[in-house]
């Protein structure tokens, strides 16, 4: 019971403060976000066994570029998406390898830019919908993730009966990723009309991606920690584990997400 009641507090905080600093202003979320991206470097960096300090500068440098200098070049965000697309490829490679493999420093560095920084760039680039700051873009993409991973969880306890990928996480199923789904699409009609104002058609493809690439993105990370053999990527979010274990799904569902409005804006 204790456990419950600490794993619920620590979760409406972070909910709180997230939904919080991206609606306040433009300042306090980028600087919520350059946070989180220092910690998921930090907790990543731990859980590939990579010194810090290098990959902290790395990922500041990068990330303060975008906050200050952010220009929204067609080009520039092309290559970006691609970047990032690519390494995400690899990591899904990475994810089905049937070896508990070792990775080397090299790739460790690759991994480190393709799926922690560059996916936090895109994030921030996210709410800027033809170039005016809409948070509640990002709001409602974080509540179809949410949604998702809520009732994936219901559903998977009380149905499921089949593995998703017992290999890498025993306690997903089949069932309960079928149900996150449903619900997901569920929630992306409500965001569409009563939240974001966009074609609730537009929202359902989005809601097909967070959880669709939201699943892989957590199942990414699982694949991670157990080639470090550590349970959860770190102890700040009590109940939770670590700023990783939480943003697992959205840094790897961004890029797809991103590409998605790039498609739009094109047609």
């Amino acid at each position: 019971m204790r456990e419950t009641l600490t794993r619920s507090l620590s979760g409406l905080v972070y909910i709180f403060l997230l939904i919080g600093a991206t609606l306040y202003s433009i300042e306090s979320f980028l600087l919520l976000f350059g946070v989180f991206l220092i910690a998921c470097t930090s907790e990543f960096c731990n859980l590939v066994n990579l010194k810090k300090p290098l990959p902290i500068a790395i990922a500041l440098l990068g990330y303060v570029l975008f906050a200050f200098f952010n220009n929204f070049s067609t080009t520039n965000d092309l290559l970006l998406t691609v970047a990032t697309l690519f390494i995400s490829f690899k990591l899904i490679h990475l994810l089905f390898s049937d070896r508990r493999q070792h990775i080397d420093n090299q790739s460790k560095y690759v991994y480190l830019i393709g799926y922690i920084i560059l996916p936090f760039i895109i994030i921030a680039k996210l709410p800027f919908e033809a170039k005016v700051f809409a948070p509640k873009i990002l709001i409602g993409i974080f509540l179809i993730i949410w949604a998702n991973d809520t009732f994936a969880y219901v559903v998977g306890k009380t149905m499921g009966k089949r593995k998703l990928f017992e290999r890498i996480s025993p306690k997903k199923t089949i069932e309960g990723f079928l149900g996150g789904l449903f619900f997901a699409i569920i929630f992306s009609y409500f965001i569409a009309i009563y939240l974001v104002e966009q074609p609730v058609f537009h929202w359902i493809i989005i809601s097909l991606i967070c959880s669709i690439f939201g699943t892989i993105g957590d199942l990414i990370e699982s694949k991670f920690k157990r080639i470090a053999g550590v349970k959860d990527s770190g102890k700040i979010m009590p109940g939770h584990g670590g700023i990783l274990d939480r943003l697992d799904s959205i840094i790897f569902v961004s890029p797809f997400i991103f590409l998605f409005y790039q498609i739009l804006n094109y047609a």
